[in-house]
Parts: C-alpha cells; sequence; structure tokens
C-alpha cells in the first residue's frame, strides 16, 4: 500500500490539480488578509483570531463561508476519477496483475487524497493565523489554539465525506465525465436541496408559529432535518467552535427567555465547545464509513479485466 500511496501523493502534487490545491490556499489566505483587522479589534469579543475565519468586515463573505462552499471541490476533485479512469486506460488491470492487494489499492487513494486535504486546511490556516499575528501584532491564546484545532479536524472529516462520495462515483461508474456529475449534482443537492426541502418539513408540521413550544418544535424539526445534509453538520459545528458566545444559543433554546441574557454574555469554554460538536465530527466520520463501506465492497467484489 505505500507504494500506492506515494504514487497517488506525486500525481496529486505533479498533476494540473495541483494549481487547483495551490489556489484554493492562496485565495483563502488573502481572503484572510483582507479582513479589516482595526475595525475586528475595535468590535470583537477578544477573539481576534477566531474571528478572522467568521468575521465579515471588509469581505463580501467570511472564510468560513468561503471553505464550506468551495473546499467540497476540492475533495470532488481528488476523488471522481480515482477509481474510473485507471480502469478505463486499463492500468488497473497491470496494477492488480502484480502483487498487489485490491484492498492496498483502494485505501492508498483513499489515505492520499486524505492527506492532501489535511496539508491544504492546514496550510490555509496557519497561513491566516500568521498573518493575524502579523498584523495583530499577538499571539492567539491557549482557548483559541484549541478552537482551531478543533475547527480543522471538523474541516478535515467534513472534506473527507465529498472525498468518500467521489471515490463512491468512482467506483459505481465506469465514466469519469459521469461520475464528475453525479459527484458534483450531490453535492448541490446537499447543501443546498436538503436545507429548503428541511424548512418546507418544518413549516407543513408547525404551519402557525404563535407560542413558545411552537417555535420550539418548528426549530427543533428544521434543526433535525437539516442535519441530514454534512454542510449543516459542518456548519453547526465551526459556528460552536469559532463563535464562543454566539455558538452559545445552540444550547439554550430550552432555556427560559429572562435567564438568556446573563448567559449569552458568558462565552463556552473550549473543552465545552468539543464536547458539543463530538456528535457532528462521529456523524460525519460515520458517513464517510457507510461511502466508503459501499465502494470498497463493489470494488473488492466487481471483475476487472484488461
Amino acid at each position: 500500500m505505500r507504494a500506492i500511496f506515494w504514487k497517488e501523493m506525486a500525481d496529486h502534487f505533479g498533476r494540473r490539480r495541483f494549481v487547483l490545491l495551490f489556489g484554493l490556499v492562496v485565495m483563502g489566505t488573502l481572503w484572510g488578509v483582507l479582513v479589516d483587522t482595526e475595525q475586528l479589534v475595535r468590535q470583537g469579543d477578544g477573539f481576534f483570531f477566531l474571528d478572522l475565519f467568521t468575521s465579515r468586515i471588509g469581505i463580501p463573505i467570511s472564510l468560513l463561508t468561503f471553505i464550506s462552499l468551495f473546499g467540497p471541490v476540492i475533495g470532488i476533485a481528488l476523488g471522481f476519477d480515482s477509481i474510473n479512469s485507471e480502469r478505463t486506460q486499463g492500468t488497473l488491470a497491470r496494477v492488480l496483475a502484480q502483487p498487489v492487494y485490491r484492498d492496498a489499492v483502494f485505501n492508498g487513494k483513499f489515505l492520499a487524497g486524505l492527506l492532501t486535504l489535511t496539508i491544504v486546511v492546514w496550510s490555509m490556516g496557519i497561513s491566516v493565523v500568521g498573518l493575524g499575528m502579523f498584523r495583530l501584532g499577538m499571539a492567539p491564546a491557549g482557548e483559541e489554539v484549541i478552537r482551531l484545532i478543533g475547527f480543522g479536524l471538523v474541516t478535515i472529516a467534513y472534506l473527507a465525506f465529498w472525498l468518500a462520495m467521489a471515490m463512491t462515483a468512482s467506483v459505481l461508474l465506469r465514466n469519469t465525465v459521469t461520475s464528475a456529475l453525479i459527484s458534483i449534482g450531490l453535492w448541490i443537492g446537499l447543501s443546498f436541496f436538503v436545507t429548503i426541502a428541511a424548512s418546507v418539513l418544518a413549516d407543513q408540521l408547525v404551519p402557525e408559529v404563535t407560542t413558545s413550544e411552537q417555535a420550539l418544535r418548528h426549530f427543533n424539526i428544521l434543526t433535525w432535518a437539516s442535519r441530514l445534509s454534512p454542510g449543516a453538520l459542518f456548519t453547526e459545528a465551526v459556528s460552536i467552535l469559532l463563535d464562543p458566545i454566539g455558538g452559545r444559543v445552540l444550547t439554550l433554546i430550552s432555556v427560559a427567555p429572562e435567564r438568556l441574557q446573563g448567559l449569552l454574555a458568558t462565552p463556552v469554554s473550549a473543552g465545552q465547545s468539543l464536547q458539543l460538536v463530538w456528535p457532528h465530527i462521529v456523524a460525519l466520520v460515520a458517513m464517510v464509513g457507510g461511502l466508503l463501506a459501499v465502494s470498497y465492497t463493489k470494488f473488492m467484489r466487481e471483475e476487472i479485466r484488461a
């Protein structure tokens, strides 16, 4: 598997798609640089390095929104032709004719893509934080470092889902163009249509919101239906991690309104935030495992001819 792994790593960083990877890192870094740090310090809540990822001061959308929108494109680009391109070119049969196990080919390709995503995410994050230190003249506090590490792990789990989905399409479909189109269609559907369907479902089940109980029921239906989308899980998790004060609202919906004012002014600790997002990480990893199980089983059982 080691040879397959390093061969795939060389392909990811040696082909034209490296321009896409490098371009995303550069654009994400520039996006963080464009944030107006002076106004951020004046209006900030003390978590300046977290605000670099969530603030919209001086830019049309936040860096967090930029990653959630364009990050899946990288995962899809790394996986949509991982299997079917080699099957079409005939190289897959030649590789398997050697003393190479099928699971080594599959695992090597997925791990290489996952490591590439990890390098892209951490390179972007470290660049934004490093330039933020240079502009702000201070280092991030321990709480911010823990939250940023958690943010990086959640982002990798989120992008790994799209990599696994693209690899599944590559295994199930023989045409690379078809697998790319199906992957992009699923990305659009899971990112946008699920949210719209969740809103429609909540409005149908709770057509009138006149009391606090109805509002809470409407919110719960909308939230749980939206969580069928990996994008909603990612957005909810990183909102808790990167917004210690605003993310607390998600945990205080059932608290009496007269008690919220004092509670919302108190930021959640990093440990508590990690506990809150742990179910989201488990759900994302479970989705990745389900997709890998389907594609792995199909790849191990299919007939491959020269």
